[in-house]
This record gives structure tokens, C-alpha cells and sequence, in this order.
């Protein structure tokens, strides 16, 4: 037998294949701790298809920041996580500070594990209609941001991927950034985690769907995935 491990997480994928005493090519893993305010940072990068083969996850980078304190009412924890995924963004993709982003809530509102992306636009300060009529202290410093939560297959009968296709080639955002909710492989991961990257996402993959992706290739612009595990998924296996 086999054991099939279904997860989000670049980093749990990584893991399980040191547990399992497999050598990698193609992977490299850095880590940075804050132990005051106990936050990891752990920095996963397949730069080549033998690595990508071997994590079953595309070639790109995968930042994941763990910190219990996500769970807490820890307001200082809090400022500096936000702080820390900000800097690792600006790492992945250097943005003109006039470029359109599109804000994508994936996941089902009906559903509570699955709702992180619809809430999460809830929460966006939408500009891009302000073009040309921003408030003279605000011209300059907020880029203009549009938002969409697309739904689920089950909810609209439309391929996510085909929504977010049509839209981006409507308004052409300069970037695509898809907000979702994750499954894990360890409960102590769920709601302390957030996972970055710039590989695109695939709806759906830690529960074994099928659902087409959404990434640079399929849209056309840079895509970065964000993500919190909501979902713990146990251990399966293959016989």
C-alpha cells in the first residue's frame, strides 16, 4: 500500500517526502524564525520539473508563515505577519506602483471552510472605478484594485478559470491576486498558516478535484495565490 497525502501546502508536500526518506533534486527550502513573536517563515522553491514531479506541485515558490499567534487576539503579531507577507510579496513580483490588480475570493460563500476568498473581497477597498476622481491625499499612494468572487462550479455551472479568464481580458489587469482557502494535512496548520506563491492555484486540488487552473499560462498576467488551511484532510491510502 501506498500512502496518498492530500494537501495545499507546498511546505507538508515537502515534509512527507523527508519522512518518507526520499531524496530531492530540484527543491530548495529556506527557513527564517522569530522566536519573540513566534513566527516561521519557510521559503520552498522548485526551480525545475524533476522537483516539480516530486512535490506534484508546478515550478515556482512557496512561502508559508506559521504562527499560532493568527489564532489570538495578537494585535503585534498580527502588524508584523502583515508586514512579513508584504516584504515576500514585493520579492515575488516588483510591481509598477500605477498597476492594476484584480483581487480574486475564490471558494464557495455558502460554506464556511471554503468561504475565506468571498469574505476576504468583502473586505477590499475596491479603487479602480475611482480613476481620475481619487481624493487629492489618497492620489498616488492607493492603486487602483477590483475584486470578484466568481463562485463554485456547483453554484454557477461555469468553470471558475473561464469567469476569471473573461474578466481579466475585459479590464487586463497587470496581476491577478487569488484569495482561497486550503487544506491541510495537520490540524495545528489550520488558521495559522498562510501559504504565498507565484505558481497559480488550482481550485480544489486538496480535496481531489479537478478544476482548471489559474496561473500566469491560463490568464495571461502574473498570477499570486494566497491561501489559509480551513480544511484538515486525513492520511488515505492506495492499495
Amino acid at each position: 500500500m501506498k500512502r496518498n497525502i492530500r494537501t495545499d501546502l507546498a511546505l507538508e508536500n515537502k515534509e512527507h517526502l523527508s519522512e518518507s526518506g526520499q531524496e530531492l533534486s530540484g527543491v530548495d527550502v529556506t527557513t527564517e524564525e522569530d522566536e519573540e513573536l513566534g513566527i516561521t517563515v519557510t521559503w520552498v522553491k522548485i526551480t525545475d520539473e524533476t522537483g516539480a514531479k516530486s512535490m506534484g506541485k508546478p515550478v515556482g515558490n512557496y512561502i508559508t508563515i506559521e504562527s499560532a499567534a493568527m489564532k489570538e487576539n495578537d494585535t503585534q503579531a498580527h502588524e508584523e505577519i502583515v508586514k512579513i507577507m508584504a516584504r515576500k510579496l514585493g520579492k515575488l513580483h516588483n510591481l509598477d506602483p500605477n498597476a492594476v490588480i484584480l483581487i480574486v475570493g475564490l471558494g464557495n460563500w455558502q460554506v464556511t471552510p471554503d468561504a475565506l476568498g468571498p469574505k476576504v473581497c468583502d473586505k477590499i477597498l475596491v479603487t479602480r472605478h475611482l480613476s481620475g476622481d481619487m481624493p487629492i491625499d489618497l492620489e498616488g499612494r492607493v492603486r487602483a484594485v477590483s475584486a470578484l468572487a466568481p463562485g463554485v462550479m456547483g453554484l454557477t455551472g461555469i468553470e471558475t478559470a473561464e469567469i476569471v479568464k473573461g474578466v481579466t481580458e475585459k479590464i487586463q489587469p497587470d496581476m491577478i491576486i487569488a484569495i482561497d482557502a486550503l487544506a491541510a494535512r495537520r490540524t495545528s496548520r489550520i488558521n495559522a498558516t498562510i501559504q504565498i506563491s507565484d505558481a497559480g492555484i488550482n481550485p480544489g486540488s486538496g480535496l481531489g478535484n479537478k478544476r482548471a487552473s489559474i496561473s500566469h499560462a491560463s490568464m495571461g498576467v502574473p498570477v499570486i495565490a494566497v491561501g489559509v488551511p480551513t480544511a484538515y484532510i486525513m492520511q488515505a491510502w492506495d492499495c
